[in-house]
């Protein structure tokens, strides 16, 4: 079940990923062009939805896959 604390976690992450993704890749895509903010809006847009849905379903996975590379550094450590 979804928490209060895992869905602001989704919308605050995706807004920063999503934001910086696209700035960075419509930047490098089309350039510093007259209707720049107006084309890296557009496609914001439609990237911030998709970031919070990956966010919420990737994070338990995300979470798992990193403790147990965290778990298999510490046994290599020692």
């Amino acid at each position: 079940m979804m928490n209060l604390p895992s869905l602001v976690f989704a919308l605050v992450m995706g807004l920063l990923m999503s934001l910086s993704i696209t700035l960075a890749t419509t930047f490098v895509r089309v350039g510093p062009i007259e209707n720049f903010f107006w084309i890296w809006l557009e496609v914001w847009l439609v990237a911030y939805p998709v970031a919070i849905v990956c966010i919420l379903i990737y994070r338990p996975a995300a979470s798992k896959i990193t403790a147990k590379l965290l778990q298999m550094l510490a046994l290599n450590k020692s």
